[in-house]
């Protein structure tokens, strides 16, 4: 099944939905992908200065992993292409213009935003705009 790739549909459509848990963004020196499967990071990326695991905030604290901060994940429940042009650069200059992070992450069906626990909220907020 193809995903939307008309921006105009995927902001009009897009139902930000929030995450259950907070999340942080952990690097590992020396590891490769795939250690740490007893974890189930969420994502993981290797880097030439090692392995980002985005992990819950409760494995990494039982895990003793340390990182920088704490964030909410937002998934755009819309089924956008990965050919799709502009979505996220909308939606993060929109959370700029807040002064809110966006992290953001493309997965098959899905793109997911990380932002700041504190700002998740008003991060919800401003993207539940694009729908009205």
């Amino acid at each position: 099944m193809a995903g939307e790739t008309n921006l105009s549909k995927l902001l009009a459509s897009m139902a930000p939905r929030m995450m259950e848990d907070e999340f942080v963004f952990c690097t590992l020196k020396d590891a490769k992908y795939g250690d740490f499967t007893e974890l189930s990071p969420i994502a993981a990326f290797c880097e030439a200065e090692g392995l980002t695991l985005v992990l819950p905030k409760y494995k990494a604290d039982k895990a003793g992993f340390r990182y920088e901060s704490v964030f909410k994940g937002i998934t755009l429940t819309v089924h956008s292409s990965l050919d799709a042009v502009g979505l996220t650069a909308v939606v993060s200059s929109r959370l700029a213009e807040q002064g809110i992070s966006a992290n953001v992450m493309a997965a098959y069906y899905h793109d997911h935003i990380f932002v700041q626990s504190e700002r998740a909220d008003d991060a919800l907020a401003a993207l539940r705009e694009f729908g009205r």
